[in-house]
């Protein structure tokens, strides 16, 4: 898959180095990213009170 200088076993060797240094960034990032995976997958799940209007189809300006 990767070729050259960068094969499978020299990142997996970065990837722990930067856990080793680096940790509690990991750990921030892994707390934002899940907490953004929540909120989409809850939004997702909202029914959409805009499109449920009657008449809420709002009609694009025609362009010339």
């Amino acid at each position: 898959m990767f070729e050259g200088l960068f094969r499978g076993e020299h990142l997996l060797i970065i990837l722990l180095i930067v856990i080793l240094v680096f940790p509690n960034k990991v750990a921030n990032l892994g707390g934002s990213l899940g907490k953004t995976i929540r909120d989409f997958k809850k939004a997702m799940s909202e029914p959409d009170h805009e499109a449920s209007k009657p008449g809420a189809a709002k009609s694009l300006p025609e362009t010339k």
